[in-house]
């Protein structure tokens, strides 16, 4: 397998892209998003990562956490950039938040992202990611949710498609299979979404943009 290249940069063009997207939509579909080793590289540590590594998902954030199997089911590793494809993710993603601020000038603070796995059964049931106007809710500064997808040769009839929803409709807006290397951003507040029941190994890296919700002499942690 080829090794991670240093110096490796977002084109401006598909940057312009993303951020013409976002304002026409609030989402956008990326295709071959990463170098295809980069995509290769992470998709090995979480199959490895999974085997040991990995934890039961949970619900809400920090003391408000807990494990609810009737809402998801899927396993989680935070990334922590403590190895060569993770950190080479999160500049990628740092290169994406800068490139989308210089565009839409929306305040994106930092970046968090998971791993996830999806064995067969798992499924993740309809849900938001911030809540509107609602600054009290632990996620509230989610501002700009990602999900990259790392499955080859995923087929049909393998699941675990993500469904994205405008507002309360009842039929979805969009789905999308989890095709290796490819990448969905949208704004967290605007689409509940929901990732069908896996008939195979689902792995994937979720992300979420946040605004800094203190200020600059107390940042959010």
């Amino acid at each position: 397998m080829k090794k991670i290249t240093a110096n490796v940069y977002l084109d401006e063009l598909q940057i312009d892209d993303i951020a013409a997207a976002l304002v026409q939509q609030g989402f956008t579909q990326l295709a071959h998003f990463l170098p295809e080793c980069l995509a290769e590289e992470l998709l090995c540590e979480a199959q490895r990562l999974a085997l040991s590594e990995f934890k039961p998902a949970g619900i809400g954030r920090n003391n408000s956490q807990q494990i609810n199997s009737k809402v998801r089911t899927d396993s989680t590793l935070w990334l922590n950039g403590n190895s060569a494809p993770q950190q080479a993710y999160l500049d990628w993603m740092e290169q994406l938040r800068i490139g989308i601020n210089r565009r839409l000038f929306m305040g994106l603070f930092d970046f968090e992202c998971h791993y996830s796995h999806y064995s067969t059964g798992d499924f993740y049931q309809r849900h938001v990611d911030a809540f509107k106007e609602d600054t009290k809710q632990a996620r509230s500064n989610r501002v700009l949710s990602t999900v990259f997808y790392l499955n080859p040769n995923w087929v049909q009839n393998d699941g675990g498609e993500l469904l994205l929803y405008a507002d309360e409709q009842v039929s979805p807006l969009l789905i999308v299979a989890p095709v290796f290397n490819s990448c969905m951003l949208f704004l967290s507040d605007r689409f509940p979404h929901e990732v069908l029941t896996s008939r195979r190994d689902r792995y994937s890296i979720a992300g979420w943009y946040r605004v800094n919700g203190h200020s600059a002499e107390h940042p959010d942690t």
